[in-house]
């Protein structure tokens, strides 16, 4: 991967989370976090569901640094340098050119466009930069709001699957290269 590893939007800077930082955000060491993201980190992203991804993260980062840009991107709000959220996917797939995309905003950032910005960005620079054929990803079937994104996208429903978390059913999304320059 010859591309920067640095995104910007209108309001948002998105960042690929870095050995570093995952090392310091799973010991929560906020001081060094922050040092290293040259941003706020507010105490509710250490319950954000990608701490549950980190320390799989970090050993797919230990493991091959080039999965770095592949996995977790952190989302910083420009205005005000805090981190609100984070936008990723779960790595390189060695079977096709294809990206599972997953993102979280922090609660007191919901409905401002943020996490549509997010997505928006990152999806753009998985297919212009990482030469990605197709994203997928999972919505609760009663998660209006993320609903809502994937429809703003252009991504495709491709209806409801049976989640990893028991009783809970998701409709998976998905966006082809091709689907993307329709929609654009």
């Amino acid at each position: 991967m010859d591309q920067v590893l640095y995104i910007q939007t209108q309001r948002l800077e998105l960042l690929p989370c870095s050995l570093e930082v995952a090392q310091a955000a799973i010991a929560k060491n906020t001081p060094l976090v922050e040092k290293y993201l040259a941003a706020f980190v507010p105490e509710e992203w250490y319950t954000a569901d990608v701490q549950g991804f980190l320390p799989t993260y970090m050993k797919m980062l230990e493991a091959d640094p080039s999965h770095l840009g592949y996995g977790v991107w952190l989302i910083i709000r420009t205005d005000d340098s805090t981190l609100i959220g984070d936008v990723s996917f779960g790595g390189k797939s060695e079977v096709e050119d294809s990206l599972e995309l997953g993102y979280e905003v922090l609660r007191a950032y919901h409905n401002q466009g943020y996490a549509t910005e997010a997505v928006q960005a990152l999806v753009d620079f998985a297919f212009t930069q990482l030469e990605i054929k197709k994203v997928t990803a999972h919505t609760p079937e009663d998660n209006a709001a993320s609903i809502q994104i994937m429809e703003k996208l252009g991504m495709q429903n491709l209806g409801i699957e049976v989640s990893n978390s028991p009783g809970v059913k998701a409709f998976r999304w998905e966006m082809t290269l091709e689907s993307r320059r329709c929609h654009n």
